[in-house]
């Protein structure tokens, strides 16, 4: 049975699925299970955002189990994916997700929302400047995504992510830049790896 993910961090326009690409020889022989399986799989093994975010939820006390902290399944309507804070799962809608690509982008977002869960303790169900500020990726479209996950008005939304903006934009953790590309982003996991070290001229 198809559900819709957690309320936390459901149905961002990041999550939207996009447009059917042709599936590859091999994936139509796979049902959606297995295909969102094998690609989560890739993800987690060779996406250098996804990487960071990993590495930064175990040093911050929630390591995050492949098994445990992810769910393929069914979900209504078009949406890719979401933060169900609930259980602290992730929720990936394997009738959703068609392309490796598109499974590296929802992965990434959700586990930003799973990386705040952790460290800023959010209030996902009552507290729409705490979701304005984990979605504030770009002003608009988290304003979109508040209005996707909660029964606020546009005015409602646009006040609470104001409100948050300028500190929540500003707030890279734990990429510590911006990683505009996966170079950048192979770069800030390197930095993160190396924030604790103890350097020396012996």
């Amino acid at each position: 049975m198809a559900r819709a993910p957690g309320a936390a961090g459901q149905a961002s326009p990041e999550q939207l699925a996009p447009e059917q690409p042709q599936q590859g020889f091999l994936a139509r022989f796979l049902a959606d299970d297995q295909k969102c399986q094998l690609m989560l799989l890739k993800t987690l093994q060779t996406n250098p955002y996804v990487k960071l975010l990993l590495d930064a939820m175990k040093r911050s006390g929630c390591a995050v189990n492949r098994e445990r902290h992810f769910s393929c399944e069914d979900c209504n309507g078009n949406v890719s994916g979401g933060f169900d804070a609930s259980v602290s799962q992730i929720v990936l809608c394997q009738n959703n997700i068609r392309n490796q690509a598109h499974m590296n982008r929802v992965v990434t977002h959700e586990l930003i929302h799973t990386f705040d869960h952790c460290r800023a303790h959010v209030d996902w169900f009552t507290n729409v400047r705490h979701l304005a500020c984990s979605e504030t990726c770009v002003r608009d479209r988290a304003i979109l995504s508040i209005l996707a996950v909660r029964n606020v008005s546009k005015e409602v939304a646009e006040k609470a992510v104001d409100e948050v903006f300028e500190s929540c934009f500003n707030d890279h953790e734990p990429f510590g830049r911006i990683p505009h590309n996966k170079t950048y982003a192979k770069y800030a996991h390197r930095d993160f790896q190396n924030r604790h070290r103890y350097y020396s001229n012996i």
